[in-house]
Parts: C-alpha cells; sequence; structure tokens
C-alpha cells in the first residue's frame, strides 16, 4: 500500500510518493486513453530518475529487461540503416515505454503489485462493459463495425480484454484476496472478448487460460470444451460463423495472412540483418506482394516474429525471443513464492496469450496492448522484492 511521508520525511521521499501516485493513475488510465498513460509516465519517469538521483542508486530491473534493452539497440540500428530512416526513426519513439520495467520494478514493490493488479481487473471489467453496451445498444455488431469499448481500435480493445482475462483467471485460481470480485467480472470480460469478433485473441486467451488451467490442475481443462459448446449454442450468428472461418482457407483475411508470410520471408531474405526499417513494411509491401494475396497493402505482417525480422532484422528477433524466454524462466522461479506466485501465474498466461495471439496479429507493436503486458511482467518482479523502508 502507499506509504504516506511523516513530518520531516526527505523530499526524495515525497517524489517516491508522487512517483508511486503516477504509476497508479497511469495503470488505472491505459486501458482508457493512451495520451493520459504515456503524459503519467512521463510523470513517474521523472519521479523514477529523480528518487535514483538522489539516493545514488544503480538501476535494478528483471532479468528479462537485458534482453528488451539488446531488441532496443538493434531497433535503433535498424532504424539508422532504414530503407528510409525519415519514417523509421520517429517510430523508435515507442522504445520509451521499456522504462515502464524498471519503473514498476521500483515503484510496485510488495504488496503495491497485488493492488494495481486489483486496478488492471477492475478498470478492464468498466472497459468490458463498455464495449457490450457498444454491441447491444449502439450497433457495433458486424466486422464493418465493430465494437471498441474505451480505446481507439477494436484490435487494441481485444488484446487488453484478452490480457486482463489472463490476469483475472490467474487470481480466481491462485490468489488469496478479491477472488470473489474475479469471478464476479470475468464472465463480462468473456463476453465482451467474444463480442469483438477477433478471432486471434479468443485463441490467445484459451492458449493462457488452458496454461493456467494446467498449472492448477490438469483436470480443470476438462471444463472448456464444455464451455465452448455451451458459448456456440447461445452465440448470435456473427460469431458463430466467425468461428467457422478458423483455418477456413476460402475466408479472405485468413487467405491474406499465409500472403504476408510469404511476403515478409521474401523480406527477410532480402533484408536479413537489420531489415527495411521500423515501420517501413506498408512502404514496401506492395514490392513484396504476392499474387495470392487480398489486400492491395498492408501496414503490417500480422505476426509478430515474422514482423520483428522484417521490420528490424534477425538479430532483433533474437534479442525479442531471448525476452520472451527470460521472462518464462523468471516467472517460473517465482511460481511458488507466497506474495509473488498468483502475479507469476498471471503474468505466464498473459505472455502465452500474447504468443498465441501474436500468430496472428502484430500486437507487439500496439503501444496499449504493450504497455499493459509490461506492466504485469514486471509485477510478480517486484512483488517479490522487499518493501522499500520508511524514512
Amino acid at each position: 500500500m502507499l506509504s504516506v511521508p511523516v513530518s520531516g520525511s526527505l523530499p526524495r521521499d515525497r517524489v517516491e510518493l508522487a512517483g508511486v501516485a503516477a504509476l497508479m493513475g497511469l495503470v488505472a488510465t491505459m486501458q482508457i486513453s493512451i495520451a493520459a498513460a504515456q503524459i503519467l509516465l512521463a510523470v513517474a519517469v521523472l519521479c523514477w530518475l529523480a528518487m535514483h538521483l538522489s539516493r545514488a542508486e544503480r538501476l535494478e530491473a528483471p532479468t528479462f529487461f537485458w534482453p528488451l534493452v539488446a531488441y532496443a539497440a538493434t531497433t535503433l540500428l535498424a532504424a539508422g540503416l532504414s530503407l528510409d530512416p525519415a519514417v523509421s526513426v520517429p517510430d523508435c519513439k515507442q522504445l520509451f515505454l521499456f522504462m515502464l520495467v524498471p519503473l514498476v520494478y521500483d515503484f510496485a514493490r510488495g504488496e503495491r503489485a497485488d493492488t494495481l493488479l486489483s486496478i488492471i481487473i477492475s478498470v478492464g471489467a468498466a472497459s468490458a462493459l463498455v464495449g457490450i453496451v457498444q454491441y447491444g445498444i449502439l450497433n457495433y455488431d458486424n466486422l464493418g463495425r465493430r465494437m471498441q469499448g474505451t480505446l481507439s481500435h477494436w484490435m487494441t480493445y481485444s488484446g487488453t480484454l484478452m490480457l486482463v482475462i489472463c490476469a483475472t483467471v490467474a487470481r480466481l485460481l491462485f490468489g488469496s484476496r478479491d477472488r470473489l470480485w474475479a469471478a464476479f467480472v470475468l464472465p463480462a470480460l468473456l463476453v465482451a472478448l467474444a463480442l469483438t469478433l477477433t478471432r486471434g485473441a479468443w485463441i490467445g486467451a484459451a492458449g493462457g487460460a488452458v496454461v493456467l488451467l494446467l498449472a492448477k490442475d490438469y483436470r480443470l481443462t476438462a471444463t472448456l470444451p464444455v464451455l465452448a459448446l455451451i458459448a456456440l449454442l447461445v452465440a448470435p450468428d456473427a460469431l458463430s460463423s466467425r468461428v467457422n472461418s478458423i483455418g477456413d482457407m476460402s475466408d479472405p483475411t485468413t487467405r491474406d495472412r499465409v500472403a504476408m508470410l510469404e511476403a515478409g520471408t521474401a523480406m527477410v531474405k532480402d533484408h536479413p540483418w537489420t531489415g527495411v526499417g521500423p515501420d517501413m513494411v506498408g512502404h514496401v509491401y506492395p514490392a513484396y506482394r504476392t499474387a495470392t494475396a487480398v489486400q492491395a497493402n498492408n501496414p503490417h505482417l500480422h505476426n509478430v516474429p515474422m514482423q520483428i525480422a522484417a521490420e528490424r532484422g534477425l538479430p532483433a528477433l533474437v534479442c525479442w525471443t531471448l525476452f520472451v524466454i527470460s521472462a518464462l524462466v523468471g516467472l517460473w522461479r517465482l511460481r511458488r513464492h507466497a506474495v509473488a506466485g498468483p502475479l507469476a501465474a498471471a503474468a505466464a498466461g498473459s505472455i502465452v496469450a500474447m504468443l498465441v495471439a501474436g500468430l496472428s496479429e502484430y500486437n507487439f507493436g500496439d503501444s496499449e496492448f504493450l504497455m499493459l503486458l509490461l506492466v504485469l511482467l514486471t509485477l510478480p518482479f517486484a512483488a517479490a522484492r522487499t518493501p522499500a523502508p520508511s524514512r
């Protein structure tokens, strides 16, 4: 919980308190407004820097942060050697979001981490209700007009719902507090995700849930087919048709995703070391477009590993892979920790969901999604730290 400075506290402790407050505001707004969340991120980073400088402390972060730093370095190199640096260099501003990792690691120690997860789940539930109202009342109920909740795009919305569902299931299965609240809001989250008509997010959420159920008790996975059957029986026609189109090569979007992989493979062959440059895939796609492609152009390749390799090069893909492996290994080590264990389950489910959904969508490049993912990944490592002493 927040430590309130007593009379005579040093200014640097008030700076830390301001940083914690900014972080909590950031976590509360990142599913609502990317602009507000990024402003609060800047405030929190300034407080974090001031705190470290005043205490002459060295930077500490979970192990998975260092492959992210290497990924950022390879991205900057790819931007400098891009086919058009004027396009690629500005795109690198998203790397600033990686500062969330050391920020959360310092400001969310101990019980604060669990409080932040409660905020994430509660805001996600409110966002789910907004989406359900959009679907049921405002006619956001078809592929041409999909519900987007409190965010600017339905893909972003479905991706954040997917992560919140994994966090909620983890708290329900492994948590020691607020499990009743998790059980209460989970149906709304599931309904909202289903109504987004986003197949990749459906499969990603299922993948994350399977991992969590297996970790708790493998027999629980038997509930998934039953729940899926019930959902299909009561689902509207638009949802049923989307389910039936999964893996159907006659479906235009499925066929186009295969064509994007073929185009991406050709880009990697031509530019294996630094790629075509960040944010350049859309510019060069027409030159690599195959005869089976549906869309004339695509801004990205709807696949995280392929997108990274094509626009940033194979070294960047290696760094990203090391980030994922390092995060999973660290979470495995925390699985039995009394405080961090439930948070580690939430993070593990989230990263598995990201990987599964990332085979059909470039979710790692979505700022709102990336912010939520990095916070969820860092919370268990912060919870495992000794709380900062009151000064």
